[in-house]
Parts: C-alpha cells; structure tokens; sequence
C-alpha cells in the first residue's frame, strides 16, 4: 500500500495548471477574458498549431506598470479581487489569479504591456523557472499583448492526448465565437496559422454580432431581438424565426453576465417559449444574455466557471418564456398575408401568402367585433386556464365556412361553398387544380400555386375556433375509470380539474381511484390513450389549455388520404389562406406558394 507523500513544488504546479489548461482552448478563453477586463475595444486572437505551437491575444486595453507585470504571472496574484468577500459583488471574467501562472507552468509565456504608450515593459518566463522571470523594456501603444509558445512540451502525457491540429484549432476559433457573441461593442479579429479568418467590426446590437457570427448575410432578416428588465437583472434575447429552425441545438446559447454557460433550465425555457412557432423536431437558433446583480449570483462553483447558480433562477426562467411568447404572439399576428419574395426553389418552403390575400378592412371590423366580446368578458375575469392568445388582439376574420365536427369517413363534412368557385374576402377568385400525394390541395390565383396541407390547414382552423368558443363537450354514456400511478399524477388532476372541465374534460374522484365522465364532442381516442393525453398535459404548465386544444384540433382536423370533393377542398382552401397564422398550433407550415416564374424558370422558359 502507497504511502502520502507531498509533491514536488514543480509536479503540483503542473498538475493544477492542467486543472486550469487542459487544452488550447482553455488558454484562448482566459486571455480573451482577461483583455476584456482590461477594457480592451480591439482584440486580437492569432492560433498557430490547433494553439500548441503559438497562442497570442493583442489588446488595446489599460495595460500594466512594470511592477504588475512582475506580479501577474505568479499564482493567485489577481487586480481583481482583495477577499473571498468580493467573490459576491465580482464583475469581471476572471478573478482568481490561475490563467497566467498556469500558462507560465506549462508554455513560454511572454508579455509586452503598457499602461501610458510611453513605457513598456515585455517579460518572459518558461516552464519550471519558479526563482523569477526576465523584465526588459520594450516599445508598444497602450494594452497588453500576451503570447504562449509550445503548449504542454514539458508534459508530455497531456500533449499526447491533445486532438489534431485543426480540431484544435476549431475548439479555439468556437471559444472565440463564444466572447465575441457575447460584446458586439468590442472589434474581434482571429486568425489561424497566420491567415486572417474572422473580422468582426463593432456591432450596433447583439442581434447583428449573432448574425455577423453565424448566418448568412440573407438570413439575418429572420433573426429577432427581445429585451426585458426586472429588479435586479435583465435578460436579452436573439431568436431566429422558423426559417432558420433547426433539427438540432447546436445553435443555442446562454450567458450570464458576459459568459458562455450551461443551463439546461434556460435553454428549456428558450423551446417553451417558442413552443408553437417550430415544427415538432425542429428548434430555435437563438441566445439568452443575463445581465444579474452578482450578489444574485455564485460564478465559482465550476472549475471553468461554465455553470452559475441563481439565486432566484424560477424569475429567469419565467422572464424568458413569457417574453418569447408576448413576442410570438405579437410576430404571428404580422405575419398574416405576408410572403417572402424568394429568387430560389428550394427557398420557397418558408414562403408565406401573398400581400393580395390580406384580409379586407369590413372582415377585419367582423372578426374584431365578434371575437372581442368573448375577450373583453375574458380580461374582466379570466379563467385560470385561458390561453395567453385569447389576451392577443385579433387580427383575422372568422372562419364561418368549415364545421368544427368535420369528419369526412362519415359523410359528416359541413364545408360551406358559396359557388363552384369559392372567393377570398378580397373579392378574388380561386380555381381548384387537384390533389397531391393524398394531402395536398392545389389552388391557382393570379399566376401563383398554392400548396395546402389539408390535415394542418384544418387544424389551425379548429384551433382559432377552440380560442373564440366553448369546446363542446359530450358525457359519456359509460365513465372511463382509471388509477394513477404516482402522488404527482393525483396531485395534478386534483389541482387542475376545474381547468380541465372548462375544456371539456370532466373528471370525478371517489376513494384514489378516477373516472373520465365527459370528453369534447367527437373525441375518437382509445380510453388508454384518452388517460395519457390527459396526463401528459401535466408538463405544460401554464400552457395547459393552448396544449389541449392543440390536441383537440390535431385528432379532430381530416387526415392525410381523407377523400374531400372540390366544393370542399376550395372552402378549406379559402378558409387557410385567411387564417391570421399560416402555420398548425404545433409549428408546422400549412401551406407553400409556388409562382408562375419560378416554374418557368424551372424549365428554362424565362
């Protein structure tokens, strides 16, 4: 058996600056820090060697006098803080004094710096040279220039280990992105093995950083910024739209006070707030910046300092999630008759309607009139369930001509057609072309294609119904009895029967054990599935009622391969191109628009 021993001074040092540096990249993220810190407005990033061969950051901040420079690179020596009590009110990236040592103990570290542009003063120190460090005079503007030659030469073990070189210099060049991300008031410049990769300018907003960093220039029109404030932090937010969704979050980010974190409460709480905007499996491209009183805040509970703990996290979470849906909803009454001129074909997924199927000023008053009343009764006394859009102005005419009972397998479709030739509220014609791939309805306007889901445009117009109307509801001939499995399940339904019986779902208890003993009207789930659906709702929340009538026009709506004549499919057609939102409540597109010159130019006719 081992006996303790105590290290060697030279070996401890090691070990902890591999604790600090553990690759090239950990290195970048100290030095960027700390030329922020130092007030910098210009930095600099140069990588040589994926970062073990050269890593050198250049600011113009406020430098060091000679006797700092004596200082910095020694453990723990930091301007930052005096007392494990200014741990609470720190501002700063860095504060503990661990970057410099580290990569004094494992590089050749060198720093040129000047506090005036009159005196400069640039010092040296290896690996191993714990008696001092060489200081000489030099000649620099103001700021600080710190360079890091032959990462881990003196260890090996961890050199050995290290990725090649360009996944290095990948991981480098994405801490980059991280800090700049995170001050658009800063100029950034990288470059990799002595090419210039990245030239970022001041930005104006985090909106135009985020868009300079990681889109296309076309694409930045679809980027949005929020901003909110409470009493002692507020939160910024940069949100894609759903032409920039994505089947992944790779695209995600969360800072706290000017760092990349990991938070998987905000990063839920950016998906909840745009639940209903992105189709199932597709996710927002955004970034959330918290800007907290530190006090609120404990940034050292993490070696890397890349998880915060909140003092009051449940108040970030909910300032997000309602500020992303205040905007949506704000976003989705613009968006209808709205349409992206596109020049591309494979762009035209993210078409919307066109501008000549605005809604007329006469149907707006209408709908205005009819669903107001319902609202106004609403805001005087709203119901702990009403969704968050019934608050929203409406901005959409009401959908007279489709039955909320449509069930075509059984000759139960109500679909109203004025003539052979149904019109949009404008007064312009429509003429029905056919179906596609047993989903599809195809309608020709003015030179232009319409492609209809059918099963989504029907859901979308149930729902706008579920919003304005009571849900009708049906007792049961024989209630569903059923058994929960957990206190969490007993407790929800017992929490929110009230809830769910203004939706149609009534529910009775009797000795722990339950029984459904009314649906909504037309409700064709199996009794199992019906119990599921009902459980399943315990992780909406607030969002309770927009997830069940989500549900409830998704079950109710036609179906793909669902037969509908042509009087029927044009009243659909009609009835979805006036919706106020073109997408289903789960996010999808109910509809792209095909133009007569994209198609000639298709086929080499223009």
């Amino acid at each position: 058996m081992a006996h303790v021993q105590v290290l060697p001074p030279d070996e401890a040092r090691k070990i902890a600056a591999g604790e600090v540096i553990d690759r090239p990249a950990a290195l970048v993220r100290e030095l960027i820090d700390n030329a922020i810190d130092a007030g910098g407005t210009r930095i600099e990033l140069s990588v040589d060697g994926g970062g073990s061969r050269r890593i050198e950051v250049i600011d113009d901040g406020a430098g060091m006098e000679k006797e700092d420079l004596e200082l910095c690179w020694r453990t723990h020596a930091t301007s930052k803080i005096r007392s494990i009590d200014d741990l609470k009110s720190a501002e700063t990236l860095g504060f503990r004094g661990e970057a410099l040592a580290a990569a004094a103990t494992v590089s050749h570290l060198e720093i040129l710096s000047s506090a005036d542009s009159r005196e400069a003063w640039r010092l040296e120190v290896g690996p191993g040279e714990s008696l001092g460090a060489r200081i000489e005079r030099a000649r620099r503007k103001q700021g600080t220039s710190v360079r890091a030659s032959g990462l881990f030469d003196t260890i090996p073990a961890r050199k050995r280990f290290l990725k090649r070189e360009w996944s290095e210099a990948n991981l480098c060049r994405l801490t980059f992105i991280d800090k700049a991300l995170a001050f658009p008031a800063i100029s950034f410049r990288l470059s990799l093995d002595g090419k210039l990769k990245t030239a970022l300018p001041v930005a104006s907003s985090l909106k135009e950083r985020f868009a300079s960093l990681l889109l296309d220039s076309p694409q930045a029109a679809y980027l949005h910024e929020i901003h909110t404030a409470m009493t002692r932090f507020s939160v910024s937010i940069v949100v894609g739209g759903p032409e920039l969704a994505r089947p992944d979050r790779r695209q995600q980010y969360i800072f706290a006070n000017g760092r990349r974190i990991q938070d998987f409460s905000l990063m839920q709480a950016l998906e909840y707030g745009t639940q209903g905007w992105f189709p199932n499996g597709y996710h927002p491209v955004g970034a959330i910046f918290v800007d907290i009183d530190p006090a609120m805040a404990d940034f050292n509970i993490h070696p890397a300092k890349r998880e915060v703990r909140f003092a009051d996290a449940s108040s970030i979470h909910h300032a997000v999630t309602s500020s992303l849906r205040d905007f949506v909803r704000h976003r989705n009454q613009q968006y209808a008759g709205q349409v992206y001129t596109v020049p591309e074909l494979e762009l035209l997924y993210t078409a919307e309607p066109s501008p000549q199927f605005q809604n007329t000023p006469n149907h707006e008053i209408e709908y205005t009139v009819a669903r107001t009343v319902a609202l106004d009764a609403l805001r005087e006394n709203p119901p702990e369930y009403a969704p968050q859009a019934l608050l929203a102005q409406p901005s959409a005419p009401e959908i007279t001509s489709i039955s909320s009972s449509l069930v075509p397998q059984a000759m139960q479709t109500e679909f109203t057609a004025q003539s052979s030739s149904p019109t949009f509220h404008s007064g312009h014609e429509l003429r029905y072309v056919g179906k596609a791939f047993d989903i599809f309805i195809i309608i020709e306007k003015d030179n232009r294609l319409f492609f209809i889901d059918q099963h989504a445009a029907h859901e979308r117009i149930l729902y706008e119904q579920f919003l304005v109307r009571p849900v009708p509801v049906q007792e049961l001939l024989v209630a569903i009895p059923f058994r929960t499995e957990s206190e969490e399940d007993d407790q929800f339904l017992n929490t929110r029967r009230d809830a769910l019986e203004r939706l149609g779902v009534v529910i009775k208890t009797d000795c722990g054990s339950w029984r459904i003993e009314a649906l909504p009207a037309h409700w064709n789930l199996s009794d199992s599935e019906t119990v599921q659906a009902i459980l399943d709702l315990k992780r909406a929340g607030a969002d309770l009622a927009e997830h069940w009538l989500a549900t409830l026009a998704c079950h109710r709506a036609v179906k793909e391969g669902d037969n509908l004549d042509e009087r029927v499919a044009l009243s659909l057609a009609e009835a979805a191109l006036a919706l106020p939102v073109h997408r289903c409540p789960h996010g999808r597109p109910i509809l792209f628009e095909l133009s007569r010159e994209i198609l000639l130019r298709a086929v080499k006719r223009v």
